[in-house]
């Protein structure tokens, strides 16, 4: 079959036994292994440059490099996602994904490079290129899944397909950590960047088990408004407003994410002071529930979007983060806090058994919010997939793509104003710890659990 032909089946009694479902489900899990793994040492090497600075300046820590690390993975995504979008309606999307795969290869091949020059600016423009990269491969990797799968199906494929993504995410989170431990220094950083090589050689062999799909609209035109929202999706938001919600629901849920990540790098680091790897266990914790969450959402969302999931996530999320921050003003254990005794602990097994109080509800309460993200993510994105027009699916997931890395974008902003707020207060006497943040979050949670509440869509695959 040519990715030209017609459809193909899919009237699978099982998506199980549908190659395409296993050869989508490990690239993408590959894939956000290496997105992760890569950034969060980005992310940690940001903390380390930070604290260099405050102690050869004799100033309060002010966390001012992690912001720009996450500012620089999002722009591609505000820059291209339209674009993505496009391409991604225009050409077989079984194709762009084996091409995003395959330049995942070249982009992992950078980040040695980057590595072995020790330069915190190669690091960003690696950290770019992976951005990019991943930008092209959304589109073809979500608008695909109705193309290949019933719609009844749906809500359980992606919340299988969200729930390896995280399980992926919190190896990485961890092993980047652990790693960053065990291998210091700029060798020992180049030889993780050659797993990483290996590793997308591996998902690109995965995405080739893709079954080819035809074209969504051969004759779309390449126009100025691909780099944005283009004028048929903007007709279709601006007609449907339950769309409108869903993508500004959306980019809320990628906003909150994108304040929570630097910010338990942050509360591990300087309120809880552990070490690297142990600030892998607090993300990987997070990313645990959302694995949960995720596959939870899909059982319960059976064959409809159930929009009291996501409410019942913003609620959970009201109730976690204030939570968390209240651990940050317990004194921290002694377990691990430095490199010397992270190593005794990690060589007697204690890594994870042995921590603090703090530690461990810090642990719960992340495992908490992550199950609460879950089942706020799958019903959304199922959405997206689902209502559009079989012939914008594509544009319209490059759409979710654009507004949701806004929400990164500003989520950025919001931090980085944060700790330039929060390092002034400090330095006049006020006593604010890292996780003062995550009660922002709540508040914001609040308000939106208020005012969202759609209707519920039955998903029954009468059509087709």
């Amino acid at each position: 079959m040519t990715e030209s032909g017609p459809s193909i089946s899919k009237n699978s009694t099982s998506f199980f036994r549908n190659r395409s479902f296993w050869g989508l489900t490990i690239s993408q899990l590959l894939g956000a292994f290496n997105d992760n793994m890569f950034k969060q040492l980005v992310l940690l090497l940001c903390l380390e440059k930070a604290r260099e600075i405050a102690q050869a300046t004799g100033s309060p820590v002010s966390d001012r490099y992690q912001p720009i690390a996450m500012a620089v993975f999002a722009i591609p995504w505000i820059l291209f996602s339209g674009v993505s979008g496009f391409l991604a309606d225009r050409f077989s999307k079984r194709r762009i994904v084996v091409l995003c795969k395959s330049m995942e290869i070249f982009v992992m091949g950078c980040g040695l490079l980057a590595f072995l020059s020790g330069q915190l600016w190669a690091l960003f423009v690696v950290l770019f290129l992976m951005s990019a990269q991943s930008t092209v491969f959304g589109p073809a990797k979500f608008g695909i899944l109705p193309e290949q799968f019933r719609s009844e199906d749906l809500p359980r494929i992606n919340g299988i397909f969200q729930m390896t993504t995280f399980l992926a995410i919190i190896f990485g989170f961890a092993s980047a950590g652990i790693l960053k431990e065990a291998l210091p220094g700029q060798e020992g950083l180049a030889l993780v960047s050659v797993v990483s090589i290996v590793i997308a050689v591996a998902g690109t062999g995965a995405a080739c088990l893709v079954r080819p799909t035809p074209v969504a609209q051969p004759d779309l035109k390449l126009t100025w408004q691909a780099a944005g929202i283009d004028g048929q999706n903007w007709k279709l938001i601006q007609d449907n407003r339950f769309l409108l919600g869903v993508l500004l629901v959306s980019s809320l849920f990628w906003f909150v994410g994108g304040v929570v990540q630097p910010s338990v790098n942050s509360f591990g680091e300087y309120d809880l002071k552990l070490s690297s790897d142990r600030i892998g266990i607090l993300q990987a914790c997070m990313g645990v529930g959302i694995a949960f969450g995720c596959v939870m959402s899909g059982r319960l969302s059976k064959n409809r979007i159930r929009f009291g999931l996501v409410r019942a996530g913003m609620l959970g999320m009201v109730v976690g983060f204030p939570a968390l921050t209240a651990v940050s003003y317990f004194q921290p254990g002694v377990a691990a806090s430095t490199k010397q005794v992270a190593a005794e602990v990690a060589e007697s097994g204690g890594l994870i058994f042995d921590a603090s109080t703090a530690e461990w509800l810090a642990r719960g309460f992340l495992i908490w919010l992550g199950g609460c993200a879950g089942f706020f993510a799958v019903p959304l994105q199922v959405a997206l997939q689902s209502v559009p027009p079989e012939s914008q699916k594509g544009r319209m997931i490059g759409t979710m793509n654009l507004v949701n890395w806004f929400g990164i974008l500003l989520s950025a902003v919001f931090y980085g104003l944060f700790e330039a707020i929060r390092s002034a207060l400090n330095s006049h006497g006020f006593e604010l710890t890292s996780a003062t943040v995550f009660t922002t979050l709540a508040v914001i949670a609040a308000i939106v659990a208020m005012i969202y509440r759609p209707d519920d869509i039955d998903l029954t695959d009468s059509a087709k």
